[in-house]
C-alpha cells in the first residue's frame, strides 16, 4: 500500500531542509508518494494566501505530511495545518546525543502536549485603544484525549525509559490558573488513575527551574499548549539547541511532521543549515505510518553522522546540508 506524503518545503532553511528529509525516505525500501504543495510567507506574496484552500485540503486527505517553517505567517499556516491533520497532541523529544556538545548530555525527555486549545485558540480580542483580551479555552475532553495518548505512550515503552511502568509528569499552573489548568490537571490525573499509570505533577514554572539543574529527574511530560511549547523550547537549550529537535503533529488518521526550529533567515539560501531535525522528523513520519524499524535505522544513521561527522556550522563543523544529507543516506 502506498502513503501519499505532502511535501511543504515553506519558507528559508525550510526549503533546503526538507528536501534533504526527502532524500533520506527516498533512500528507504518504503512506498511513498511525495505530493508537493506551498505555503507560508513567499506563497503569500505570490497569491495572497500563506495557506491555499489546496494545500489544506491535500494535507487533510493525506497520510501524512512533512513540514518545513513559515516566517511572520506561521501562525497562518501551522495552526490550521494542524486543524487539517485533526492534531489533538505534539509530540516533541529532547534527547542530547552523546557525541554532541550539550549543556546537560544526560537530558532525554519527551514532551506530549496539547496541540488544540489553550491560549492558542485564537480568541484574542481589541476591546478599545488601549485594552485587550485573550480568552483561554480548556475541555475536559481535549484533555482527557491527551491523556489517553499519554498512558499508551509510556505502556508501549515509547518514553525515554522504554519502561511500560514509567509513567508521566503533568506540568500545569493550577495554582493559579485554577479554573483552566485546574480542570487540565485533573481530567489527565483522572485519567492516568483509571488506566493504572503513574503520574506526578508539576509547577510549569518549579519544571522550568528543575530541569536544568537535573533533566534526569524527568521523561515523559505532558502539559498544556503554551507550557509544552515554552517547556520543550527550554529543553531544546540543553541538547544543543533547535536545529536537533524534531516534532509531530498526530491525528486519529494523519499527521503533521516539522523541525521545531524557524526560518533562520540569516543563512537561508546558504546551503549551510542542519537537516537533523527535519531528518528526524522524517523518522516520526515513519514511525507514525507503521514503519518502525526503518525509523529506527534513520536515527542511528543520524547519531553515527553526528558522532563521526560531517557536521554542520552549529554544531562546530563546516560541512554543507547536502554533505550531512549524503552521509546519513550512505549509512542506511
Amino acid at each position: 500500500m502506498t502513503d501519499e506524503i505532502v511535501v511543504i518545503e515553506g519558507d528559508g532553511i525550510g526549503r533546503e531542509v526538507v528536501p534533504a528529509a526527502v532524500d533520506v525516505l527516498e533512500s528507504l525500501d518504503v512506498d511513498f508518494e511525495f505530493v508537493a504543495a506551498e505555503a507560508g510567507d513567499a506563497t503569500r506574496d505570490a497569491t495572497g494566501e500563506a495557506l491555499p484552500d489546496e494545500t489544506y485540503d491535500l494535507v487533510a486527505d493525506a497520510d501524512a505530511t512533512l513540514f518545513g517553517a513559515a516566517g511572520e505567517t506561521a501562525a497562518d499556516v501551522i495552526l490550521p495545518l494542524r486543524e487539517a491533520v485533526d492534531s489533538f497532541v505534539n509530540v516533541r523529544p529532547a534527547k542530547a546525543f552523546p557525541s554532541v556538545d550539550a549543556l546537560r548530555p544526560e537530558t532525554d525527555v519527551v514532551f506530549l502536549r496539547e496541540n488544540t486549545e489553550g491560549v492558542y485558540s485564537g480568541h484574542e480580542d481589541r476591546l478599545s485603544e488601549g485594552l485587550s483580551t485573550l480568552t483561554r479555552v480548556v475541555t475536559s475532553s481535549a484533555s482527557r484525549e491527551l491523556a489517553e495518548y499519554a498512558c499508551d505512550f509510556v505502556e508501549e515503552g515509547r518514553g525515554p525509559a522504554g519502561d511500560p511502568d514509567e509513567g508521566f509528569t503533568i506540568a500545569h499552573k493550577a495554582n493559579v490558573m485554577r479554573e483552566t489548568d485546574g480542570r487540565f490537571r485533573d481530567e489527565v490525573a483522572a485519567v492516568a488513575d483509571e488506566r493504572g499509570v503513574d503520574a506526578d505533577e508539576e509547577l510549569m514554572d518549579a519544571f522550568a527551574t528543575k530541569l536544568p539543574l537535573d533533566p534526569g529527574q524527568y521523561g515523559v511530560v505532558v502539559c498544556p499548549n503554551l507550557a509544552g511549547d515554552v517547556l520543550s523550547d527550554l529543553a531544546a537549550g540543553l541538547v544543543g539547541g533547535l536545529g536537533l529537535l524534531p516534532s509531530a503533529n498526530v491525528g486519529h488518521d494523519n499527521g503533521l511532521f516539522e523541525p521545531v526550529h524557524g526560518t533562520a533567515p540569516d543563512i537561508a539560501g546558504e546551503g549551510v543549515a542542519n537537516p537533523t531535525a527535519a531528518v528526524l522528523s522524517a523518522a516520526m513520519l515513519l514511525e507514525y505510518l507503521g514503519h518502525v524499524d526503518e525509523g529506527q535505522r534513520v536515527r542511528d544513521a543520524v547519531e553515527g553522522v553526528l558522532s563521526d561527522g560531517p557536521r554542520t556550522g552549529d554544531l562546530g563543523g563546516s560541512a554543507t546540508t547536502d554533505e550531512v544529507t549524503a552521509a546519513i543516506v550512505d549509512r542506511l
